[in-house]
């Protein structure tokens, strides 16, 4: 019998959704609460934590707990997590909740309620503690001194807009979770909670499987990736962002046709498995490839692949700085609360045309002008702009989707491009 990793923090799978009679017995009390809108950040959280991904969560941080989290990546109960996950709310909001009120969390953009949360603590995050959070979870080795930080941060830092923009005041609380928006639907058999993905790893008798991490469509060196993964492990699993990005970033529909025809075409399929999340993207580089790890091992996998600018925006991050970060978190000695899933790290990939394949630059003596060097930023950017991709970046059949899909987009967003996306 196949004998999956354990999900993090020691406690199991932390489930908050309520499901059937208990659901409709709780979201007809909640009409009665006080409703408080959620952003679409928080909605994507909340969703986590109520199918137990972001296990061994219950609900929303405290203060001690965020504190904890940006300085040391650990919780007030010594539990590893990389990024705060609180929940914002306005002043006027705060000034009508106090500790021991239950409220109902309201997601605008859906007209739903999502939860109802018991409230433990409201706390004020200032101006100050924003600025503070950014520079601990979102600076890295691209921008070494605040100063260099704050001189780009708050215009191209899609991370560090999002804190700068959040409420005055955090709530914390267990919650119950009652929707999952429109994920199961839209998503219907690639939206996964991690007792499904469990369950299809247990199937397959899988015990050391490899996640991949995708925000942009999978090209040749996301393939590469993959395929290494299924050598060294027993399988991999795909898991695509299903939720908000960045403007100019495609949507999860049209990655997820890509994947499709990939896997379809170029893999053993019962090597592995396709699967989507409900999170946003908070671009923090390395401290979102330790969250992609940790959340990971909720879904069952006992490894992260971390590749070239994991996660990063911009210039904001050195090029293998998540892989190096993993090497620098505390473990701490209590029994689960230490991050398990390990990374598989991986060195630049790319189509070189000397070697006439799939190369790293372990692998590969050529020089530069040999090689296929282009990120998931420099293609976007060519697609939307009409120009020619260099051979071998990706599969024909992807392409042909991703040409489509901008041939008819009526609103165009400028693609910055930076160091990881040419190769300097």
């Amino acid at each position: 019998m196949a004998q999956l990793i354990p999900p993090h923090g020691g406690k199991g799978l932390t489930i908050c959704l309520l499901e059937g009679a208990e659901r409709e017995a709780e979201l007809q009390r909640a009409q009665n609460l006080k409703k408080v809108p959620i952003s679409a950040r928080v909605k994507g959280d909340l969703i986590m934590i109520g199918t137990g991904g972001f296990s061994p969560l219950t609900g929303f941080m405290t203060r001690a707990d965020w504190k904890g989290v940006c300085e040391n990546f650990l919780m007030a109960d010594g539990t590893f997590w990389p990024v705060p996950v609180t929940l914002d709310v306005s002043r006027e909001d705060a000034g009508q909740i106090k500790e021991g009120d239950e409220i109902a969390l309201y997601d605008p953009e859906g007209d739903e309620i999502m939860a109802t949360m018991k409230v433990t603590e409201v706390w004020e995050e200032t101006e100050a503690d924003k600025r503070w959070e950014c520079e601990k979870v979102f600076m890295g080795e691209g921008t070494p001194t605040a100063e260099e930080f704050w001189k780009i941060a708050e215009e191209d830092h899609p991370g560090v807009q999002m804190v700068m923009k959040q409420k005055e005041f955090n709530i914390a609380g267990p919650v119950k979770v009652l929707s999952e928006g429109e994920y199961p639907t839209k998503y219907a058999g690639i939206y996964h909670r991690p007792a499904d993905s469990r369950k299809i790893f247990e199937e397959r008798g899988w015990s050391d499987v490899a996640a991949l991490q995708l925000r942009n469509p999978m090209h040749r060196s996301h393939e590469y990736l993959c395929k290494i993964a299924i050598e060294v492990c027993d399988g991999a699993y795909i898991h695509s962002l299903v939720g908000n990005l960045k403007p100019g970033d495609i949507p999860a529909d049209v990655r997820v046709k890509c994947i499709d025809v990939l896997v379809k075409n170029y893999f053993v399929e019962d090597n592995v498995v396709q699967g989507g999340y409900p999170l946003d993207m908070r671009y923090a580089g390395p401290r979102e490839g330790l969250l992609h790890a940790t959340f990971r091992q909720n879904y069952g996998c006992s490894r992260m692949i971390i590749g070239r600018d994991h996660a990063g925006v911009g210039d904001f991050y050195g090029m293998f700085e998540a892989q190096t970060i993993f090497d620098k978190i505390p473990h701490p000695e209590e029994p689960g609360k230490a991050l398990l899933c390990q990374p598989l790290k991986i060195d630049w990939t790319f189509y070189c045309y000397k070697c006439d394949g799939m190369a790293s630059l372990r692998t590969c003596p050529h020089d530069k002008k040999d090689r296929v060097l282009l990120s998931g930023t420099m293609l976007r950017k060519l697609l939307s702009e009409g120009g020619e991709l260099p051979d071998h970046f990706g599969r024909d059949e992807v392409i042909e989707i991703l040409r489509d899909y901008y041939e008819n987009l009526t609103e165009k967003v400028e693609i910055k491009t930076h160091k990881a996306a040419t190769g300097d």
